[in-house]
């Protein structure tokens, strides 16, 4: 594992894209830093996404302006950090006659959405003239009343994820992987944790404890002892499914025929990638997979809209995402972060739930602001949304 007994500042459980930026946010301020993962890097709903980069015009609907607010600036920050790794896309909204949403509705919120990100290029959006519509890829034309362009980010969610943990080892935090928390206890100053697999195990402390295990928050808390209360959550399955064909013009939003949910059908590695879905989850977190159900209404959704592209699937995966638990419709949960708190005074252990790809490192910074009484004073650094993320370099041939 590489990773000898030691004292950390911050032991984070978990290397998906919020452990990966909350060791890049803590190591650049100097915090002796370690991420222990089970598998790998982005093994779980890291690389198991829609892949966008994108304010959530969706969120519009519910007045989560803050969220969108939050969410664009972080898309700009990203787009400047990591040039080849987050991208601009058009995206097409279609309007057809048995739309929920009017033109006017979706004029609207464009609209807002260009003024919450402020006034750059991309920000603007505009609608399509009728020529136009027969060369977007085969877009059925058939009852379709208005076309909407805007833009916004498209990224392989894996490969963040891994450019943020390697930033943040070139800080100076260390991963240990595979390994797995296997009990962790309070100590003086902080917490004990001991780590590894089957065949060994470690023992380190650390000031602070952040779970940022996604799927499996619940299940790093039960292992700590005296045990605290656990989140009070829903899993949230999301499937995609991959399809042959290519699209040349961009990104297409629009409804699911079945319930009017908005699908995303995207290009991605020369296929087409339609997703997703919303669909509670109870078993296994490891387990999860797409559903012959949630295959077949993606490919129905995608006919609707590219009648050519009814191939079989070439891949089909699902992930998980942590919900508060409520008596809600699914869709219409907060997807903001929540980060709890076990009942310490001071708090040593913090629950990072929920979230969304593109808020990863303001998530972050909301983590260190509210562990910073409990750690060193901080060494002079850039801020984080200034880091440059690269893309790994391509293996020798």
């Amino acid at each position: 594992m590489g990773v000898a007994a030691t004292d950390f500042d911050v032991v984070i459980a978990g290397g998906g894209i919020h452990g990966a930026g909350v060791a890049q946010a803590a190591a650049v301020r100097g915090h002796a830093t370690l991420v222990i993962e089970k598998e790998r890097i982005a093994a779980g709903t890291s690389s198991r996404s829609s892949k966008l980069i994108h304010g959530g015009l969706r969120y519009l609907e519910s007045g989560r302006l803050g969220l969108v607010r939050e969410s664009l600036r972080e898309r700009r920050y990203l787009i400047h950090a990591a040039p080849d790794l987050v991208r601009w896309v058009p995206f097409h909204i279609p309007i057809y006659e048995d739309s929920r949403r009017r033109a006017w509705q979706i004029r609207a919120g464009l609209s807002l959405y260009a003024l919450l990100a402020g006034p750059r290029r991309q920000s603007g959006f505009r609608s399509l003239p009728r020529s136009a519509w027969t060369s977007l890829d085969g877009l059925e034309t058939r009852g379709l009343r208005a076309v909407f362009r805007y833009w916004d980010g498209q990224t392989d969610d894996a490969e963040l994820t891994r450019a943020v943990m390697r930033s943040a080892e070139s800080f100076g935090a260390r991963l240990a992987c595979p390994a797995e928390i296997l009990w962790a206890e309070p100590a003086a100053q902080g917490v004990r944790i001991g780590y590894g697999d089957a065949a060994r195990e470690s023992v380190v402390t650390a000031r602070v404890l952040v779970n940022a295990a996604g799927p499996w928050i619940n299940e790093v808390l039960s292992r700590i002892r005296p045990a605290p209360p656990l989140f009070p959550m829903q899993l949230v399955q999301g499937a995609h499914i991959v399809l042959p064909g290519v699209l040349e013009r961009g990104i297409y939003y629009a409804e699911a025929p079945a319930d009017r949910r908005a699908i995303f059908v995207m290009p991605h590695r020369g296929r087409v990638l339609v997703g997703t879905t919303e669909k509670v989850y109870r078993g296994d977190p490891g387990a999860v997979v797409a559903t012959p159900e949630e295959i077949d209404y993606l490919r129905a959704a995608c006919a609707r809209y590219f009648p050519r592209l009814n191939g079989a699937p070439e891949e089909a995966y699902a992930g998980l995402r942590v919900l508060p638990a409520s008596h809600s419709k699914v869709n219409a949960r907060s997807r903001e972060t929540t980060l709890h708190c076990a009942p310490a005074d001071p708090p040593r252990v913090l629950t990072i739930a929920g979230g969304k790809l593109t808020g990863f490192r303001a998530t972050a910074e909301r983590v260190l602001r509210r562990l910073a009484p409990l750690l060193p004073p901080p060494a002079a650094h850039p801020p984080t949304h200034e880091l440059p993320l690269a893309a790994a370099a391509s293996p020798p041939r």
